[in-house]
């Protein structure tokens, strides 16, 4: 995140919000503080970050797909497995962006532990805003800071 927008919510003491679109059933805005209502989850990680080496953190966090899930993918249930045409799009404040496949997250497939994190070296993130972390990768470029924005997005269907 950039210093500058970190210094204006710290200055309105403002709780970063992160607003969920797409193919929902329960579009929303959450909060932090919104987000520890969900089970919480631990992640020590070690990634390789191009600029400043090794890089070793505690995260703390539901679990994306549990958050996901409570806002309702718009899964067509007479398509056979059709969560699998599903991306996830999740963007910073500083503009990084990355996207996700819904197969990834999903506990039938990849179950991938990927945490909106809350917490980072047990600091909260209020602030801040939330952060995706993915444990499983070994290079840190998927790790946003200060999420702003997730879209969930099944209108892939190329083939069909």
């Amino acid at each position: 995140m950039s210093e500058t927008l970190e210094a204006a919510r710290t200055a309105a003491g403002a709780a970063a919000e992160v607003v969920l679109t797409g193919d929902l059933f329960r579009p929303t805005r959450l909060t932090v503080p919104d987000l520890l209502a969900w089970p919480q989850h631990r992640a020590d990680v070690s990634f390789e970050c191009a600029t400043d080496g090794v890089q070793h953190h505690r995260f703390t966090g539901p679990l994306l797909h549990d958050v996901l899930t409570h806002a309702g993918p718009a899964f067509d249930p007479t398509r056979r497995k059709d969560r699998l045409r599903f991306l996830i799009a999740v963007h910073g404040v500083d503009g990084h962006l990355t996207v996700l496949s819904w197969a990834e997250i999903d506990p039938d497939f990849g179950r991938a532990p990927v945490l909106l994190a809350v917490t980072l070296d047990d600091a909260p993130l209020d602030r801040a805003g939330p952060q995706l972390v993915l444990p499983q990768d070994r290079c840190g470029a998927r790790h946003i800071s200060g999420i702003d924005a997730i879209r969930v997005d099944g209108g892939y269907s190329a083939w069909t």
